[in-house]
């Protein structure tokens, strides 16, 4: 939905992340560019803490959980799609419509009593953005490709500021952004158990330090996705995830589009 990742992408995305939500853990974004996938994956948010606050006090509500008629996702890919010129001027109006067709179809759902499997509701998930701040770091060998001539140093550069203003303006909680380089993140930065994990870092080593930062907090039904899988231009993260698979047969690979969706057997 803006010029890094396409509008079908961003449905799939978002698809997958309301799939995750019920699975203990918070959201994790290595890599957020411009804000604008960060923007709609802490809308889902949101609705979803809103939700889940509204279940702690003992008043029946909606989940997702266990519910196959939940229809959150469907309606976010509706409103990502329908507002997708929205979102590449700023999300001037995607942040409405999407808040407000998630809500919803969120009250739309079949009703769910059964709070004992649904760890993820007990505190209100949190998005974690990771990124420099400063554009790519320096390709690596692996990243060595013709096609890709224009992904240089500094490359891609957006300030925090930006990135803060844009979360600001669309009112989210919940949303915790550092600036550092992957390699320079600790324990401390992250969360203890993570659902759902977006690694958008473009080169070798950034995706093969966030798949390694993400993989001992992945929750059992998490789901890690990571762009540019099959892009020409970006060879070093289709490299980063297949030296991870190599590693960790455990975990089963789907391909759509350029996204690289990691699930566990």
């Amino acid at each position: 939905m803006n010029d890094q990742v396409t509008r079908e992408e961003t449905v799939e995305i978002l698809r997958l992340a309301e799939q995750a939500l019920p699975v203990a853990g918070d959201f994790v974004e290595l890599g957020c560019y411009r804000g604008d996938t960060s923007v709609l994956l802490g809308q889902l948010l949101r609705e979803y803490n809103s939700l889940s606050a509204i279940s702690s006090k003992g008043i029946a509500t909606v989940s997702p959980v266990g519910n196959p008629d939940f229809t959150c996702g469907k309606s976010v890919e509706k409103s990502a799609i329908s507002c997708g010129k929205a979102v590449e001027n700023n999300h001037k109006t995607c942040g409405n419509l999407v808040d407000k067709s998630v809500h919803k179809s969120v009250q739309n759902s079949s009703l769910e009593t059964n709070q004992t499997s649904q760890p993820g509701l007990k505190q209100p998930k949190k998005l974690w953005i990771y990124d420099s701040f400063a554009g790519l770091p320096e390709k690596t060998r692996e990243d060595a490709s013709g096609a890709g001539a224009n992904f240089q140093a500094g490359e891609l550069l957006v300030t925090k500021r930006e990135v803060v203003d844009k979360i600001r303006k669309h009112g989210l909680k919940n949303v915790i952004i550092k600036k550092a380089w992957f390699d320079d993140l600790n324990d401390k930065d992250l969360p203890a158990r993570i659902a759902f994990a977006f690694c958008d870092g473009d080169l070798y080593g950034s995706i093969k330090t966030s798949l390694r930062l993400v993989y001992p907090r992945l929750a059992e039904q998490g789901i890690i996705i990571v762009h540019d899988y099959n892009n020409p231009e970006l060879p070093g993260s289709a490299r980063a995830v297949d030296e991870f698979l190599r590693a960790r047969p455990e975990f089963k690979l789907q391909v759509r589009r350029t996204l690289a969706i990691l699930t566990k057997r």
